[in-house]
């Protein structure tokens, strides 16, 4: 009733200081996530390396046939386990992606077009989508972990190429040519395009690209960490500034309050000592009559 402009103001403020709020926990969501991400990215790295010296061990003059299976099996079985750790999920959510969308089949590729990407959108405003928005990649591990070995460049490709331990004929390589190398497969036990790959048939440049491609993986995802730890900054900085603006509307001015409380209870003392006076000159007059 005082002031019912303002108070309609400031409810509304109060609801965007509650929105931006709940805006800085979603933010701080996509950085736990993105950082879980980063986690099972280097556990990646960190395998594939454990690959690269399998291979160097592998060609070790003192090594025989039976060495050389033996390290075949932990090669294959590391295979395996990278497949798995593509499909790590953050509270139900998946880390990774293999195709442009969850809801369609076309397959996703590394460091292609925007249209070949999965991406998830965090909203770092009260705005929700007609605000700021932070897109965040789902990292496409299983192309940056597929390479074709018959461009100059060692391209990646999408998982889903065909001639997983074939050349174009259809027949096994053994000599690290033309050929797509995935390194990361489903089973040990699968066949033809579905097969593991074993050391005599890849060479040491394949996993230099499947490291480098991952250490470009892990720098997409910083980048992104940075941008939804500087949209959280902002958030913090307008949630405190909405809520002072609503303050100032809706609380009460302690400074002014106790200036007005000094200053009554100064009348009040005044008043009160007048009186007192007053009847003192009334008793003074009394006095003097008797």
């Amino acid at each position: 009733m005082d002031d019912a402009g303002g108070f309609a103001v400031a409810k509304k403020l109060g609801s965007t200081v509650k929105r931006t709020g709940a805006a800085m926990q979603n933010v701080l969501n996509g950085i736990s996530m993105l950082e879980v991400q980063d986690g099972v990215m280097s556990s990646m790295g960190e395998v594939v390396n454990r690959m690269s010296e399998l291979k160097a061990l592998y060609h070790d003059v003192m090594k025989g046939p039976e060495d050389r299976a033996a390290y075949n099996v932990e090669f294959r079985d590391l295979q395996v386990q990278l497949f798995e750790k593509t499909h790590i999920k953050f509270n139900g959510v998946s880390l990774f992606a293999r195709y442009t969308d969850q809801a369609s089949g076309v397959e996703g590729l590394f460091e292609g077009t925007s249209q070949q990407d999965n991406t998830m959108d965090v909203y770092a405003s009260p705005d929700g989508e007609m605000g700021i928005i932070v897109s965040i990649n789902r990292a496409l591990v299983l192309s940056a972990l597929t390479i074709n070995a018959s461009s100059s460049n060692l391209d990646s490709t999408t998982f889903g190429q065909a001639n997983q331990g074939l050349d174009n004929a259809g027949n096994p390589i053994t000599d690290g040519s033309d050929k797509i190398y995935r390194l990361a497969n489903e089973s040990t036990d699968g066949t033809g395009v579905n097969s593991v790959i074993s050391l005599g048939e890849i060479s040491v440049a394949v996993f230099s690209k499947a490291l480098q491609n991952l250490a470009t993986l892990r720098a997409d995802n910083g980048a992104s960490m940075s941008q939804l730890r500087y949209a959280y900054d902002n958030l913090s900085r307008a949630k405190t500034n909405l809520a002072a603006g609503a303050g100032r509307i809706m609380d009460v001015d302690i400074a002014a309050e106790s200036t007005q409380l000094s200053k009554y209870n100064v009348l009040v003392q005044a008043s009160a000592a007048m009186i007192a006076q007053a009847n003192a000159v009334s008793e003074t007059a009394l006095i003097l009559l008797r």
